[in-house]
């Protein structure tokens, strides 16, 4: 498999001033510029991305994560390293990116794509696709000063998608804008990934990057610390939030440290028939006393998310060392299929990640009916 994206050892700092002296009065008594510190966004970062792969990028804020997608575009030379890209590339990167507010909706058209190695040709053969994708057509030549950030980002992606890349570059700008549109971007990815296009994707949304990515890379203070299938990255990935958590959420004590140990049931199998009650115990340790909440999720084995708990509807006060939780659901409300079960702890009101445990069991349901799907409805009909 050919790798169409090769990040090799690449390091990326800032500098960031304290003081800086601007003046020329300011320069000759102070020589040295003025007091800084150095930032060490990224840190000897290598991986490389097989064409047709869908790959995510999770970490906090902070990780880095903005940083490597604009060294891969080219917005930002990195200090060391390289970095190879084959094919054409269209980055979608933090809002309004690439446009210029004086110009129109249609010029900024025009200059995307002559930025992408596009004559005015091809955009002409593309121009209407781009609007009627963007669903702009009212508003292309208004200048762009005057968008809203959901019609920033409908014209952003309806360039970006519309040039046929071969490496589809989205960073979480997708947040932006209404849920149907962004549905719609969703729906083109996906078909992007049917067509064997290469994507790489940020995304703060951990199911987002379980559900659509073959493969996800995690970030921590500028360093990669996981590289894998989505589900084993994202399980690193909360597990670095619950280790930070301990250590800067002001709501939680201070030294607090929770380890969960094992999800067990009373008859050693994780089985259940719908509708029916089901239970089982989280085993854990904590050094320190605890308030919060316990949150579940279920998701089917490609990914999609079957629910997660209201964390509100289950406080959980511990003591210092060993206990274990009861958890019970009085009627399991899923149809026939394997569930992947994971547990965690919240703490304080921000309802930070103080514990977590991602797939730490197989939950297999059983349905005795004919309905199909996930979840069984029984509608009463009657003649109106």
């Amino acid at each position: 498999m050919t790798a169409v994206v090769q990040v090799e050892n690449i390091s990326k700092r800032f500098r960031l001033y304290h003081e800086r002296h601007r003046s020329v009065k300011d320069r000759i008594i102070h020589p040295g510029g003025g007091t800084y510190t150095d930032l060490q966004a990224l840190d000897d970062v290598s991986f490389s991305i097989d064409a047709g792969q869908t790959v995510g990028i999770l970490g906090r804020n902070g990780s880095g994560k903005s940083t490597l997608l604009k060294c891969i575009c080219g917005v930002l030379k990195p200090n060391e390293g390289q970095i190879l890209v084959r094919g054409t590339l269209a980055g979608l990167l933090e809002l309004g990116a690439g446009f210029q507010p004086e110009l129109s909706g249609r010029d900024n058209v025009y200059l995307s794509g002559s930025m992408l190695g596009f004559s005015r040709k091809d955009v002409d053969r593309l121009f209407d696709s781009i609007v009627e994708f963007s669903e702009l057509e009212g508003f292309v030549d208004t200048q762009v000063k005057f968008y809203s950030s959901g019609m920033y980002v409908r014209l952003a992606f309806a360039v970006a998608v519309n040039v046929d890349p071969d490496v589809l570059v989205v960073d979480e700008v997708l947040a932006v804008g209404d849920e149907r549109f962004q549905a719609k971007c969703m729906d083109r990815i996906r078909q992007f990934q049917l067509e064997g296009r290469t994507i790489m994707l940020v995304s703060h949304n951990a199911d987002q990057v379980r559900s659509l990515c073959d493969r996800a890379i995690v970030l921590d203070h500028g360093r990669m610390i996981a590289d894998g299938p989505s589900g084993d990255s994202v399980r690193i990935f909360r597990e670095a939030l619950s280790a930070d958590s301990r250590s800067v959420d002001a709501e939680a004590p201070v030294n607090v440290s929770i380890s969960i140990e094992s999800v067990t049931t009373s008859t050693g199998r994780f089985a259940a028939h719908t509708n029916e009650a089901f239970g089982f115990e989280v085993a854990l340790t904590s050094n320190e006393s605890f308030d919060g909440f316990f949150v579940m999720e279920l998701h089917t084995h490609d990914g999609t998310l079957v629910t997660r708990t209201d964390p509100t509807t289950a406080p959980v006060s511990l003591s210092p060392g060993h206990q274990r939780l009861a958890v019970s659901l009085p009627a399991l409300p899923l149809l026939d299929g394997d569930y992947e079960l994971s547990v965690g702890l919240l703490s304080g009101f921000g309802h930070s990640v103080a514990a977590w445990r991602e797939q730490v069991a197989t939950l297999e349901v059983s349905y005795d009916g004919r309905a199909s799907g996930l979840v069984p409805l029984a509608p009463r009909v009657n003649l109106a």
